[in-house]
């Protein structure tokens, strides 16, 4: 079996660039060493391999039904993974030791995780799901409620769910209709319907933990009147214990293209299936104040748009290390130039059209390895840092690149996984070999977590304008920090500065120019391309840090680093030219599409 990821990669990732061991110096992870990070990583892939990878195909092939009773039913080697991984306590990871964590960096938690994205999908959904829930009650809910619904997520008898979106709204959450009720004694009552819930049914766990947005009287339009509730499948008992079936239903079953393993349901609350005490709806609880829910979501969808592109990469890294390995073994063809016509037939790695797509997939799933470590890792700068003003840089600069860190990956990751598809021609379209699944199961993370339009429409309509532009010039400080310490290396490292310098300037003074014209809607028009030069830049600072460690060092691994930073810069960089003249040009040809001449 393939490795799903590269263990080689993330160590260089991990020690040698950001030197995450350092943090060990901190006290919220003095206990941790670079021995346990190894443990971590290991355990992780050793399940990943042993129980997750294994099921992969099949859980793709049979999705979850329901039954004739309302429940689900899958196939077993699902419960099977998840109960391993819930007995390893990797999902304690890195929460607090007060209530059953393990204070692992979140650094080290994510790289946790990609193993298990990297190796299914869709069985991995459960746990990163949890994760995320768990981390938003602990942050903004109250001891009862931590002590209630935290610690059994922590030790895996207890999943989670995020409802958000419903049938009608989408994205759009202003627009959102459930609604909630207080009841007499401090609980509210739940009534509405919500879409496209991962997760959101199941008999692998006793109880499922739902996080609903809901409006509440009082709180005025839109999202002024949003609060948030847990919503839990059973009401726990005083003692903890689960008490009476709330009233949340399962109506249906979403058939996605990709992740067929997960659940994604269509949940209704208080539709009286399952009726609860004398008040109509389904049971919920109050996170925090009322009217302040999509401030307190967003802690965890922000949380969930870097995860995504965790996901998004950790397939694109699983179908490039397949399709290499394919490509070493498969024999077609003979190079250009080979003088021998009657010579056995060649690998086909050997062609120089295969090394560019195995060389544009390193390129692509290497960067955005990078991209999203550098942003695990000012999450735990911003949660340790010995000082303020350290810590509020890390929430700014992370601020801007979420939007990158999500969707970067989930466009050039998918393109990763259509070249493995081609690396492997007629076999790659069928489903004898992985890589057709991996490209449906990646190309749900473009939509997943706000689509590419709305991450463009984040960045340059709040986050690089945010506080003056404080964002803006703190990311570009740190290129600049990159860029200055390979000038003083000088050589094709000096040039690739140059490089990398004229974008991010193009970038800088292209943000102003679109916003002093003073009209948005032309402004905001073309944000996606906005969105994707931006990335694309970003990523190069990625490959350019990368390559200072790197250096002159010659082994195959360092050389295949090498040139994988190199292709990024001859080969991707400058397609941020054409877009930033399309930026520039202020070109408004959507936006003065008439819808009546489709």
């Amino acid at each position: 079996m393939t490795d799903v990821l590269s263990r080689r990669d993330l160590d260089f990732l991990l020690y040698e660039w950001l030197d995450v061991p350092a943090l060990t110096a901190r006290r919220r992870f003095a206990e941790h060493s670079r021995e346990t990070f190894d443990a971590v990583l290991d355990l992780s892939a050793e399940l990943a391999h042993r129980f997750f990878a294994p099921h992969n195909k099949l859980a793709d092939a049979q999705e979850p039904t329901i039954r004739p009773d309302g429940s689900v039913e899958m196939i077993p080697e699902v419960k099977e993974a998840l109960d391993a991984y819930a007995r390893s306590g990797l999902i304690a990871g890195p929460f607090d030791q007060r209530i059953g964590g393990m204070q692992v960096p979140t650094t080290i938690a994510r790289a946790s995780m990609a193993w298990f994205q990297a190796a299914n999908a869709g069985t991995a959904a459960y746990p990163f799901l949890t994760s995320a829930n768990a981390n938003l009650i602990a942050a903004h809910g109250s001891e009862e409620q931590v002590d209630t619904y935290v610690r059994p997520m922590l030790e895996g008898r207890w999943f989670g769910t995020m409802c958000l979106s419903e049938p009608d709204a989408g994205s759009s959450l202003a627009d959102i209709t459930t609604r909630a009720v207080r009841a007499d004694d401090g609980s509210y009552r739940i009534t509405g319907t919500k879409m496209w819930i991962s997760g959101g049914d199941h008999e692998l766990t006793e109880n499922i933990v739902h996080l609903v947005l809901a409006k509440t009287p009082g709180g005025g339009p839109g999202v002024k009147g949003i609060s948030l509730f847990i919503v839990p499948k059973f009401v726990p008992t005083p003692d903890g214990g689960l008490g009476e079936r709330n009233d949340v239903t399962l109506a249906g079953l979403n058939h996605k293209m990709g992740n067929r393993g997960t659940t994604n349901t269509l949940l209704v609350f208080g539709d009286g299936t399952y009726s609860v005490g004398a008040n109509s709806g389904a049971v919920g609880f109050l996170i925090g104040e009322e009217h302040r829910g999509l401030s307190y979501m967003f802690h965890m969808m922000n949380e969930a748009r870097i995860g995504v592109g965790f996901l998004a990469t950790s397939l694109g890294y699983v179908g490039y290390r397949k399709s290499v390995e394919y490509a070493r073994t498969r024999t077609q063809g003979r190079p250009v130039g080979a003088k021998d016509p009657a010579a056995p037939p060649a690998p086909i790695i050997e062609h120089a059209d295969v090394r560019r797509l195995l060389l544009a997939q390193k390129a692509y799933v290497e960067g955005a390895l990078a991209l999203g470590l550098y942003c695990a890792a000012l999450v735990d700068e911003q949660d340790t840092a010995g000082d303020a003003g350290t810590a509020a840089e890390a929430t700014l600069l992370l601020d801007v690149l979420t939007p990158i860190a999500k969707s970067w990956p989930s466009q050039w990751c998918l393109e990763a996984n259509n070249m493995a598809i081609q690396v492997h021609g007629g076999y790659g379209y069928t489903r004898d070999y992985d890589v057709e699944q991996h490209y449906r199961d990646n190309r749900l993370n473009p939509i997943h977590e706000g689509t590419h339009g709305i991450q463009g429409l984040d960045l340059l309509g709040r986050k690089v304008v945010m506080q003056d532009g404080a964002g803006l010039r703190l990311l570009g400080e740190r290129i600049a920090a990159t860029t200055g310490r390979a000038r003083a290396i000088g050589g094709i490292d000096a040039g690739r500065a140059d490089s990398l310098d004229t974008a991010w300037r193009r970038i800088v003074d292209l943000t102003d120019a679109l916003w002093t014209a003073g009209d948005p809607a032309v402004a905001l028009a073309n944000s996606t391309v906005y969105l994707e030069a931006f990335g694309h830049v970003v990523v190069a600072w990625m490959w350019l840090d990368q390559l200072l460690v790197v250096g002159d060092r010659d082994d195959d691994f360092y050389q295949g680093k090498r040139m994988a930073g190199r292709y990024y810069f001859t080969h991707e960089l400058p397609k941020v030219g054409p877009q930033l003249d399309l930026l520039a040009s202020g070109d408004r040809t959507t936006s003065d599409m008439n819808p009546r001449w489709f």
